[in-house]
């Protein structure tokens, strides 16, 4: 069961990658057909977002009150309808409300298929069952823009969101059968005033930086919607310290693995989520390339990461969290960094090695640092640590992006003339030296931190 388990949670995830990426290819098609600019269909990607940010903070209170593998199943469900919603959108707006909806349904599927995992795995076979999870899950940037663009081109851009259903289906059926996971429940009550607070605060911080690094809309919204989600989030802390049941509970912090998992993990991905949004622009802005060229390379880094998942349970059981997490860190944003160092004379072959091993370097941190920050986490807390890591991802990302958005803002703002590579340059050192700050983070960890979950045995000198 521990493949069948995660394989069968990765439908989820598999669908939620598959459709972020899938949709970027038929962006233009949609805007032709609902009558709208690209630019402006920006708002529909903003709005998924802003759905993940207001509703992953319940999905941990819905698991516990519900039964985590129902809502897993619902949430299947509801993704679903939202994506039968898109394809039959008409206009901008409605289709804006449609990704709202869809987001509903993928807020509730990757924490709770998480939590699902995390319960039925014993937690010296965590670090081989998170990496079963994500190989199908990394399958869909691969595919996705593969796929969107030969059924936005041969067929139409309703099918971008129709090959859902079957996919979708087959995961709710196979989750009902073979998931054997003790559906432990504890209806304690809703924090209400929580879930407002921490609405405002996510949403706001997702949808200001969104805005701020990528404006459809008149960039003094992204700051008002940003500040309105920091004081949010001051707030909402201030709450949690009152309140017996907080909907997210800061006090999980106080495990040092699972803090440590929350912020080394959070700034890696600042570089990660950066990568996506600036090397496909350099590609085509500063080296002429098409998008089907830049594609080609770029989609390269998912095959490493799919790789290494056959390596990820070896290496941390021979040399332990820290080591192995702090190299990954450091080594990883270096080589984001490198990608700054690309010309249009660079030979391909180089630049696809470089992402390549970029690729294995990003997905075993991130086998292990989800691992790591359950180590210290008991079954009763799993729900709410799921939760708090799932936000702390789409924040991360979101970050990402609006740091390195901002970077080329202020670069080409320095100059007085158009992007030019100078500014993909100081964009990938900047976001690649934050991953690889990351690293500090585990190297300072114990050398048997998170031992009872890598298997990794440490001499007694090295204890002493």
């Amino acid at each position: 069961m521990i493949r069948v388990t995660p394989l069968i949670l990765a439908v989820a995830l598999f669908m939620e990658q598959m459709d972020s990426t899938v949709i970027a290819t038929s962006l233009p098609a949609i805007a032709t057909d609902i009558g709208t600019e690209p630019i402006s269909l920006k708002l529909a990607l903003t709005s998924y977002f802003v759905s993940l940010a207001i509703f992953i903070p319940i999905s941990g209170w819905m698991a516990d009150r519900f039964g985590a593998k129902n809502i897993f199943r619902l949430a299947i469900l509801v993704f679903m309808m939202g994506s039968l919603a898109c394809s039959f959108s008409f206009s901008l707006e409605t289709f804006v409300v449609s990704r709202f909806f869809q987001g509903i349904g993928a807020s509730m599927m990757t924490p709770v298929g998480r939590l699902l995992l995390v319960r039925s795995t014993p937690r010296n076979e965590l670090v081989s069952a998170v990496a079963w999870l994500t190989v199908p899950a990394l399958l869909g940037p691969v595919t996705g823009p593969l796929l969107g663009g030969f059924l936005t081109t041969y067929l139409s851009w309703h099918w971008i969101f129709w090959i859902n259903i079957p996919i979708g289906i087959a995961g709710i059926i196979l989750a009902g059968i073979f998931l054997k996971v003790p559906d432990a429940r504890n209806p304690r009550p809703i924090d209400v005033v929580g879930f407002i607070l921490a609405s405002f605060a996510f949403s706001g911080v997702v949808f200001g930086l969104s805005v701020v690094s990528l404006p459809a809309l008149p960039i003094i919204y992204g700051y008002l919607t940003l500040a309105i989600g920091v004081t949010a989030a001051i707030l909402y802390l201030l709450h949690a310290r009152r309140t017996a049941f907080p909907l997210l509970d800061p006090t999980l912090l106080r495990h040092r693995l699972f803090r440590s998992g929350i912020t080394g993990g959070s700034l890696f991905r600042i570089g990660v989520g950066a990568v996506p949004f600036l090397l496909p622009l350099m590609l085509q802005l500063g080296f002429g390339l098409s998008p089907l060229q830049s594609g080609g390379i770029t989609f390269v880094s998912a095959i490493g990461a799919i790789a290494s998942k056959f390596i990820a349970e070896r290496v941390y059981a021979r040399f332990g969290f820290p080591r192995v997490l702090g190299f990954a860190a450091i080594m990883g944003g270096l080589l984001i960094a490198a990608q700054g160092l690309f010309t249009a004379q660079t030979a391909v072959p180089i630049m696809m090695s470089v992402l390549l091993v970029g690729g294995v370097l990003r997905s075993v941190f991130f086998t292990g640092s989800n691992a790591l920050g359950y180590a210290d986490i008991d079954n009763e807390e799993a729900s709410q640590a799921t939760a708090i890591v799932a936000v702390a991802q789409q924040i991360s990302i979101a970050l990402g992006v609006a740091i390195a958005g901002a970077i080329l803002e202020l670069s080409g703002l320095f100059h007085g003339g158009d992007l030019g590579l100078i500014d993909f340059q100081v964009a990938f050192f900047v976001v690649g030296g934050l991953s690889a700050l990351a690293g500090s983070i585990y190297l300072f960890l114990p050398a048997d931190a998170g031992s009872n979950v890598s298997g990794h045995n440490v001499p007694s000198l090295v204890k002493a």
